[in-house]
């Protein structure tokens, strides 16, 4: 026979629920039903120590994120300390509506530590800015601040959050459109989505103008200039952010990213080298260092491959030697580093080392949860490894179409039609109506319905039929 709860139990158990259904009406992490998978759980947590800003405002949001991911992962007593680092950034003298998502996070934390006499006092703290702001919520408070901490959280959680972070900082503008922090978070955002046509442009302007001390968003505005071809622009840009970072390194790597796809591999090299000696273990930096010496290995087999010194093999080799050094470091310190595992696959490639390329190329196609622009990357990518390394046009063929049957418009969709278009053409004579049906599929997905009719009909002419693949 079950037990009967005593009256006292009753009281308890009808207490807390009270106290969680107070609880859900809080803004705060444990609300904003973060996308963090588990596995990218210790790859954040190094993103958000990586992380320097300007402003105390963002440290205190970094802190709560922190504390969020360490509950997360049943470290109870480590995001507590984490909470009161923020805490202790708080101005307590100033009523803030930003002090809501720390206080909020505390309330959640001692919840579920067992604690609801101090979940209360926290809840109390919210209520009580609540009234102060007139809020028509008893502990939540609708507001552009809110609005703007939620999507620097989604931000730093990963690409899979980033529309909805989009979204909050559009919010916030609504109400200020001519705050700084708003349009940064917008702008920064916005470059990250942007995978193609330059809409982030404008809004990194923007920003850059209500911001100009900021290096990180005048940074981004140089590679995005830099994207769009105006070199001079973006050239300006980035002299006058190197002149105001630190020890920034997620920004040198940015910086280092500008020189590196200028040309200036040595130049981007002496960036990185400074920002790792204050982070050692920045996965981030070593990529980056990697994919200078991968560029620095690339163009001396490009310039002596007809007949290379012995001076020129043996700078070929050590840039060889240490681009895969610096890429294996990056995975050793953060295994799900897609990137890293392509551009190492690439640098074995090239050192004619296919099983240890093709042994990379399949943990990163093994992957799950990969955005569609990063799957349509890989497919191109491993595509043109089939194709000039492992001499298979046919397994070239497969990916190139698995890439583009990811129906997102982005640079390498269009570079998975143009390298469909090339082999196919390539084929003609051997393989007519295959390349033809390939071509037509071709024409169509660029929207030119009058070619991809033609080849369409010159295949059916052949055949009789097409592949329903095309």
């Amino acid at each position: 026979m079950e037990q009967l709860l005593s009256p006292s139990n009753m009281s308890e158990e009808s207490h807390k629920t009270r106290i969680c259904d107070n609880l859900d009406e809080l803004r705060c992490h444990f609300t904003w039903k973060l996308d963090i998978k588990y596995e990218h759980m210790h790859d954040l947590e190094i993103k958000i120590s990586e992380t320097e800003f300007l402003d105390p405002n963002y440290s205190i949001g970094m802190h709560n994120l922190l504390a969020y991911v360490r509950h997360l992962k049943e470290q109870q007593e480590e995001a507590l300390k984490s909470l009161h680092d923020a805490e202790a950034l708080i101005q307590s003298e100033q009523l803030s509506k930003r002090s809501l998502v720390t206080w909020g996070n505390c309330a959640w934390l001692h919840y579920h530590m067992g604690k609801l006499s101090e979940a209360q006092i926290y809840l109390d703290k919210v209520e009580k800015v609540c009234k102060e702001f007139s809020s028509p919520f008893r502990y939540r408070l609708e507001c552009a601040e809110m609005d703007c901490e939620e999507g620097w959280a989604l931000w730093k959680c990963g690409s899979q959050n980033y529309t909805r972070a989009m979204a909050c900082f559009e919010r916030a503008l609504k109400v200020e459109p001519e705050n700084p922090e708003y349009n940064t978070g917008y702008a920064v955002v916005a470059y990250h989505l942007d995978y193609y046509d330059g809409n982030s442009l404008q809004p990194l302007k923007k920003a850059v103008s209500l911001k100009p001390e900021d290096p990180h968003i005048r940074v981004l505005l140089a590679l995005k200039l830099q994207d769009l071809g105006k070199t001079d622009e973006a050239e300006k840009h980035i002299k006058e952010a190197t002149l105001t970072i630190s020890s920034q390194n997620n920004i040198f790597g940015y910086v280092a990213k500008f020189y590196r796809r200028k040309g200036c591999a040595g130049e981007a090299l002496e960036f990185l080298k400074r920002a790792l000696e204050k982070k050692p273990y920045s996965p981030y930096l070593h990529f980056q260092i990697g994919l200078c010496h991968k560029t620095q290995f690339f163009q001396i087999k490009k310039a002596t491959r007809i007949q290379p010194s012995r001076e020129n093999r043996k700078r070929a080799d050590q840039s060889c030697n240490l681009a895969i050094c610096h890429f294996k470091k990056a995975l050793e310190l953060k295994p799900t580093y897609d990137r890293a595992y392509i551009d190492l696959a690439e640098v074995y490639a090239k050192n004619h080392q296919l099983k240890e390329a093709e042994d990379n190329f399949q943990e990163v196609l093994s992957m799950s949860n990969l955005g569609d622009y990063m799957q349509q990357e890989i497919h191109f990518r491993y595509g043109n490894f089939q194709q000039y390394h492992k001499k298979s046009e046919e397994a070239a063929i497969t990916h190139y179409l698995k890439g583009l049957k990811i129906q997102v418009t982005s640079y390498y969709r269009d570079k998975l039609l143009k390298a469909l278009e090339e082999l196919a053409e390539g084929r003609k004579k051997d393989h007519v109506l295959e390349s033809l049906s390939l071509l037509g599929l071709v024409y169509k997905l660029r929207g030119d319905t009058s070619e991809a009719m033609s080849c369409y009909e010159k295949a059916l002419r052949l055949t009789g039929a097409v592949n329903p693949e095309f």
